[in-house]
């Protein structure tokens, strides 16, 4: 198990590398000239060629591709060209509501869809396996923006003006050390339009893993021993038919992290997702490009860290 890990974690710094180098690729070698964007049209060309200077640019393209890797190992991913703050200080800025929407959502994605599709995949001719099947439908089917706009017009006073329960966007996040209730407050129509779409995946997903896992041999010749339904639920079911979830947990929980875009441009929430579209509109190269190193390195971390959990909650992967 010990090597195994040890192999995927080289693997994945060796993902990480492929993609910054893409990265590189995108932003420095692409077609485009970054320092014409820092100018204005008319900029003289001695400007020009001291802003490329600044940006190394005139250097060769190995070096180039050294002194990026130097300043992301150094923690310096440049600077806004709109604000001129640090690109590192932007996504440190925004990662902690990247976390309160994503930990709370997940958890709530995670239990809707194990609970539902445990209940599908166990009374499979049932009204609830067929409720189940709608919810799946109707999360499946229901843009996340949509959602996002209706729960704002319905609960935040839009449509209504006496039911505002809860605060409209650009009002909705508050730190969770300056009040924690006002924090949840403010999420909890958030979570429930990111968690919503999420957990009929998981429903989806646990439902048919879980289906086959009680169809085979060694689950019947345990119901013929005696065992109850529970004990061969918790004791031999689940540990089986866990593996495909956590790796979507994992990728979902790390996308999440690095922005879930439409869920933070309507409830306006600075996180890292509406950071990105703000640069992408104002073409401030920089920002996104951290943005996207960040994302990266978030989603293979957690892919590692799923399968190092596999050998704990799957002990037929420890022992192969």
């Amino acid at each position: 198990m010990a090597s195994y890990l040890v192999r995927r974690s080289i693997q994945g710094v060796v993902t990480v590398w492929a993609i910054w180098s893409l990265v590189f690729v995108a932003y420095f070698v692409a077609p485009g000239d970054p320092a014409a964007m820092l100018c204005r049209p008319g900029c003289p060309v001695l400007v020009l060629q001291r802003i490329r200077e600044s940006l190394g640019l005139n250097q060769p393209l190995w070096t180039q591709y050294l002194d990026y890797f130097g300043r992301i190992f150094h923690g310096n991913l440049g600077y806004s060209y709109v604000s001129d703050a640090p690109v590192t200080t932007i996504i440190v800025r925004a990662l902690p509501v990247d976390l309160s929407l994503a930990i709370p959502a997940a958890l709530i994605w995670l239990g809707v869809g194990l609970g539902i599709g445990s209940m599908a995949a166990r009374h499979t001719s049932s009204a609830r396996a067929r409720g189940a099947t709608l919810f799946i439908l109707g999360g499946l089917s229901i843009p996340t923006f949509m959602l996002g706009i209706a729960l704002v017009y319905v609960f935040c006073g839009v449509l209504i003006p006496g039911l505002d329960l809860f605060p409209r966007p650009g009002a909705s996040w508050t730190p969770f050390q300056v009040s924690p209730l006002q924090w949840a407050h403010g999420l909890i129509l958030p979570w429930i339009t990111l968690a919503f779409v999420s957990s009929a995946t998981y429903v989806r997903l646990w439902r048919s893993s879980l289906r086959d896992v009680l169809g085979e041999e060694y689950i019947t010749a345990a119901r013929a021993r005696g065992l109850s339904e529970r004990r061969i639920l918790f004791r031999h079911a689940i540990h089986a038919a866990v593996s495909p979830v956590m790796t979507q947990f994992g990728i979902d929980l790390a996308t999440v992290l690095g922005g879930a875009i439409i869920t933070e441009v309507v409830f306006d929430l600075p996180g890292l997702g509406r950071a990105v579209v703000q640069a992408i509109f104002n073409q401030d190269r920089p920002v996104v490009q951290g943005v996207a190193l960040a994302t990266s390195a978030f989603i293979v971390v957690a892919n590692v860290v799923v399968d190092a959990l596999y050998g704990v909650i799957d002990p037929r992967v420890k022992a192969s």
